[in-house]
């Protein structure tokens, strides 16, 4: 492999690196595969080991960067697909009042924390907000793998998760925005009349014109999946001008499709193109990481680490208990929400373009994602063998009357993908993944 990546060093042609990166890429995910580690961290390490660090195959920028950030464009795209008033309103005040809470006490957790460590103000924040979003593409694996879609504290997790998509949207808009020297009150404002103005606009197209002219398009699907991209990158763009970001653009841009009735054809065949660029997300933001950072940052990646896979839960639990949940649905909850977003990565990555943390931090974070992305994959599928070990130590976190069960467990597993269609969100969330 070392003489592999050798050769292709010496080659300025772009088209023979990206090749490279793809047979190398391809290599590390069927061994993540083989240990039962989740992609995101193979691809990480793959950018690592390309990046300057190690072989010096690539560089961070370019080529690389701009296909990394298509591929976050159709991730947030893809986000706002999903998030159709209509579902928003099914879900009830409950994924709102345990998704603000636990995003809300894991933040501030998250950066006294951080401050004990020695981290300044800024940073702090930024690892504060991060540890407190959790994975929507690992949750949603993890849950689907199990047919806990349909659960309720499968349900329940994919409502905080859209609770937390939506605060990270919020926060990437305002980073985004935010030049070395931070935003002022002002420059918020501004931000908050832009989008308020973006969305109308976007309201009354979604009404008026986005409707019938897809029903036009969809008569061509290939057509259909080209328009969706040329919309998701159109206001991708459109927002990076108005100063709210490529990111948040590209998520509005899917919300405006959200409650049109090809939103589900849309989001299935964005799924593989999405992918794929989003490797060159992360790739790029391997390729970001100095080892000699990530090694001087490893005690404080480890603390942070166990802070999110005890605490973290643990927080669920105690909001969820308070909602009247029973012990073993907020512990079942709390375990899958155990690992940090690849949102927070995307968060970190525009608050080191903007200047408000350095490499090290950003740094950090990435190491604490991938640690906890890897424990979480492995203990999750335990939950059930940890609620009964732990017994009646979770007694603290139950109520003594508790909240009636709003949809039955199953008695017997359904082991077709039709399962998924018996309920609107466990449908919408196999759509976004």
């Amino acid at each position: 492999m070392q003489t592999f990546l050798a050769v292709v060093e010496l080659s300025d042609d772009v088209f023979v690196q990206v090749a490279a990166i793809l047979i190398v890429s391809t290599v590390a995910g069927a061994l993540a595969i083989w240990l039962r580690a989740p992609l995101v961290i193979a691809f990480v390490v793959v950018g690592v080991v390309v990046g300057p660090s190690v072989a010096g195959l690539v560089e961070p920028g370019g080529e690389l960067e701009l296909l990394s950030q298509l591929g976050v464009a159709l991730l947030l795209f893809v986000v706002g697909l999903k998030l159709d008033l209509h579902v928003i309103r099914r879900l009830g005040p409950i994924a709102v009042v345990a998704g603000g809470a636990q995003v809300a006490i894991t933040a501030a957790g998250g950066m006294a924390l951080a401050l004990a460590l020695g981290l300044s103000p800024t940073p702090a924040a930024y690892v504060g907000i991060g540890v407190a979003f959790s994975s929507t593409i690992i949750v949603v694996k993890l849950l689907s793998d199990r047919r806990e879609l349909d659960d309720l504290h499968g349900r329940l997790a994919l409502g905080i998760l859209i609770v937390q998509d939506l605060v990270v949207v919020v926060a990437i808009a305002i980073t985004s925005s935010a030049d070395s020297d931070g935003a002022g009150g002002t420059s918020v404002a501004t931000i908050l009349l832009t989008g308020v103005a973006l969305v109308t606009a976007l309201a009354v197209l979604a009404r008026y014109l986005l409707t019938p002219l897809l029903h036009r398009i969809a008569r061509a699907p290939d057509l259909l999946v080209l328009f969706a991209i040329a919309w998701a990158i159109a206001l991708g763009a459109t927002g990076e001008q108005l100063g709210l970001g490529i990111e948040v653009g590209a998520f509005l841009g899917g919300v405006s499709l959200a409650s049109t009735p090809y939103r589900d054809a849309i989001g299935s065949r964005l799924v593989t193109i999405r992918d794929f660029l989003l490797l060159f997300f992360f790739i790029d933001l391997g390729s970001r990481v100095e080892l000699g950072e990530l090694a001087h940052e490893a005690g404080t990646a480890a603390v942070l680490a166990a802070f999110v896979l005890v605490v973290k839960p643990t927080i669920v639990m105690g909001t969820l208990g308070a909602l009247r949940y029973r012990k073993r649905v907020s512990l079942e909850t709390g375990l899958a929400l155990a690992q940090v977003s690849e949102f927070s990565l995307i968060l970190a990555a525009v608050g080191l373009r903007v200047g408000h943390i350095d490499e090290s931090t950003a740094a950090l974070l990435t190491a604490v994602a991938l640690v906890t992305i890897a424990v979480s994959a492995y203990v999750y599928p335990q939950a059930g063998a940890i609620a009964d070990r732990l017994g009646s130590r979770l007694d603290v976190f139950e109520r003594r009357t508790t909240r009636p069960a709003d949809a039955p467990r199953p008695t017997a597993r359904c082991r077709s993908r039709s399962c998924d269609r018996r309920i609107p969100l466990a449908r919408m969330a196999a759509v976004a993944i």
